[in-house]
Order: C-alpha cells, then structure tokens, then sequence
C-alpha cells in the first residue's frame, strides 16, 4: 500500500528541491519535529506534560529545550555568540510546564524564525570555522547544521517515549 504524498514524511515529499540538501535537511528535521510533538504529545493534559515517569525529563522540557537550543546553535552557525535572554532562557527550560498551547506556540515560532536563517545560510561555506560556547569549541558551519537537525530529533524522540510512558501509565 503506498502513502500518499501528505502522509509521508517531509523529506520523502519532494520539498524544498530548489534548497541545498544539508539546509533542506534541516528544514524537514524542523517540519517533522513540529508535526511529531504536535501529534504525539499535544493531547496531553498539563499535568501528563510536567509527567516525570522514572524521573526522565518531561515533555515540556524537551519542548521547550527544541525551540532553545535551536536559536542557540543557530546563532553558533551564523558565526555569533549567545545574548543575556538566550542565556537566561536555557536556565528555565527545566521549570514546570504552564500552558502546553504557548509551549508548542512558542516551539512552532521559533521553528518557523529558525527555517528562515537556515535558509540564510545558503550559499555559506559548510567548511567555514564556528566556535560554540563559553570554550569556544571548534567545529563547521556544516556541522552545526547537521547538529541542529540531528538535535532536534534526538528531543523529539525523548518526548515522544516519555509521552507514551505516561499514557501507558494512565491506562495501566
């Protein structure tokens, strides 16, 4: 049985074609990160969001830590260093979940903002120096690129295990 086209995946879709593969990788990496905890965890009631079974981080957290940590290494890639309120911002991602709709609000604003500077970043040398953090750790632009969307999915993976986990836990 084949899917049809708005079943599959975005990157088996045929989008973004006019876009270089490693930035259109990362473009489908964002679209799939959205689509997936919208799907998975955007059912959950509040307090299944702020839910640490086995005492694994929440799905708020990894949420909020998606929308984060992709400014953050985006501002990385364009070859810059992180502001006060991206630095206040990462010491709140652990706090309890308030309001899941702002929460995938901001998740689906700053995935959208974070499509926009890929797409900047076309046309850059993926083999041009970036630094990231305090230590000023060498890496590519390339590779934060990769990083990025490879992050990205690593949290969604988490907060779609520990979603399961807790409906497990509601009818069990």
């Amino acid at each position: 049985m084949m899917a049809n086209a708005e079943t599959r995946e975005s990157w088996l879709r045929g989008t973004h074609q006019e876009i270089p593969a490693v930035h259109r990788a990362v473009l489908h990496s964002f679209e799939m990160a959205e689509q997936d905890l919208s799907r998975w965890c955007g059912e959950l009631s509040l307090g299944e969001w702020n839910l640490r079974p086995g005492g694994v981080a929440d799905v708020a957290f990894h949420v909020r830590h998606i929308a984060r940590s992709v400014d953050r290494l985006l501002t990385y890639a364009e070859g810059g260093s992180l502001n006060q309120e991206q630095t206040a911002k990462l010491k709140t991602e652990g706090a309890e979940g308030i309001a899941i709709d702002k929460e995938l609000a901001e998740l689906r604003s700053a995935l959208e903002n974070a499509a926009q500077r890929v797409r900047a970043l076309i046309g850059e040398d993926l083999e041009a120096p970036r630094v990231v953090g305090r230590e000023r750790l060498p890496t590519s632009l390339g590779g934060l690129l990769v990083h990025v969307a490879e992050h990205t999915q690593r949290h969604v993976g988490q907060a779609i295990t520990t979603a399961k986990l807790v409906r497990a836990a509601r009818v069990g």
